[in-house]
């Protein structure tokens, strides 16, 4: 029998929750065969196994939040897999797996079509877990797929082509289950419903309450004519928000304090010469912050790839660990959400974050005379100790500015 307990996943993680089985007890299973879902205070990953045989126990149901190193799953090896296991695991997770055998040579079964699970040889298997999130997603069952990739592999597009299962006759509309936080049972007529915090919703509050408890935000506003910046974006390819994130860049070169962390235990300043934008982005998890990775070396076209990109990647759970850590800077925009301001608690260790809302049709006064006018209001909220007021309003300013008359700003740029 071998035991393999949840491992360090990295990122100083304790603890995961246990969102869906892969396996079943019963099923052999192979060395890096993925055999759970699991939900970490970053994301949504598989877990590999490495260990090969017939799966004995699995120690914690789905929905149960499992320490680092605690017990997850019992392998019972067969004979079949014996010299497989002495070869080694070929995964990658941090701070777990076999050894490698002497001589660095690994023996290891080529992974074909046959089987992953007990049960009859499949035609096809499923080698990406994104292609296996989207079949979830559809309803789609990947057993009745054949795949048309290399080695039988099941694609995206096999999947995009499968037929969406019609439910029966007066069978109610289930939607496709999701990673989400179970209700605990109450007594009936008591009125009130327990929700038990996902490790998801852990880390936001975790790293919401040291901002708020930490950081001394203060907050600006400014109402901006965002008229012309509003016909230039009819005119052209690029979206309105890549416009926005190209005069937000200027600002923090123009006030690189802002793109910056403290580092309290030495009192300084530690300025970032690589912009890495946060994108406030609101999923089926809750809100995650990827970031646009040197957005400091993209123009206004390559900022409108890379901010559709990853902020649809983050909508459908798959932003890379990096991306949800990397951030330098956040820009919010919650006009999406059909508000005008917010005040926002920092994302730590950041020290500001610029917030966008609605454009809406208003009264404005241009060369003296009444007019309407397309006007957003812009919200900074910034670390106290790390500036003054007088940088936080060149900053907005100097965002403003751009968007107010965004040709001249853009010929400068």
């Amino acid at each position: 029998m071998n035991t393999f307990v949840l491992p360090d996943l990295g990122e100083g993680l304790t603890e995961a929750e246990i969102v869906r089985w892969l396996v079943a007890e019963g099923d052999v299973i192979e060395i890096d065969q993925p055999v759970v879902e699991v939900e970490t205070a970053k994301a949504v990953v598989e877990v590999p196994s490495p260990h090969a045989g017939r799966v004995a126990t699995r120690h914690v149901p789905e929905g149960a939040t499992l320490d680092v190193g605690a017990p997850l799953i019992t392998v019972a090896a067969l004979d079949t897999y014996t010299e497989e296991e002495r070869a080694g695991s070929g995964n990658v997770l941090i701070g777990y797996g076999t050894s490698p055998a002497a001589g660095g040579t690994r023996k290891r079964r080529p992974r074909d079509a046959r089987t992953l699970t007990s049960g009859p040889p499949a035609a096809s298997r499923v080698v990406s877990p994104l292609v296996r999130k989207l079949a979830r997603d559809r309803g789609v069952d990947v057993a009745t797929l054949k795949g048309t990739g290399p080695g039988g592999v099941i694609t995206r597009r096999d999947v995009e082509a499968a037929p969406t299962p019609v439910p029966a006759p007066g069978a109610p509309d289930v939607p496709a289950p999701v990673a989400t936080a179970v209700p605990a049972p109450v007594a009936a007529g008591s009125g009130e419903r327990r929700i038990p915090l996902s490790g998801f919703r852990k880390s936001v509050a975790a790293v919401l309450t040291r901002s708020r408890a930490e950081i001394p935000e203060a907050t600006v506003w400014v109402d901006v004519d965002c008229t012309a910046l509003w016909e230039l974006r009819q005119r052209s390819a690029p979206g309105l928000m890549s416009y926005v994130a190209r005069f937000v860049v200027a600002g923090l070169r123009a006030y690189p304090v802002l793109n910056a962390r403290l580092d309290t235990a030495r009192q300084e300043i530690v300025q970032l010469d690589q912009i890495n934008l946060g994108l406030a982005v609101q999923s089926d998890r809750g809100l995650v912050v990827p970031a646009v990775i040197g957005a400091q070396q993209m123009t206004t076209t390559m900022l409108d790839a890379a901010i559709k990109d990853v902020t649809a990647r983050a909508r459908r759970g798959e932003s890379t660990p990096e991306e949800l850590t990397a951030g330098t800077f956040t820009l919010n925009n919650y006009g999406a959400f059909h508000v005008d301001g917010s005040a926002a608690i920092i994302n730590h260790p950041q020290v500001a974050m610029l917030g966008l809302g609605r454009i809406i049709d208003r009264p404005w006064v241009v060369g003296g005379a009444l007019t309407v006018r397309k006007i957003s209001q812009l919200s900074f909220v910034f670390d106290h100790r790390i500036c003054d007021g007088g940088v936080a309003a060149g900053f907005m300013r100097t965002v403003a500015d751009a968007m107010e008359d965004p040709a001249s700003a853009l010929a400068h740029l």
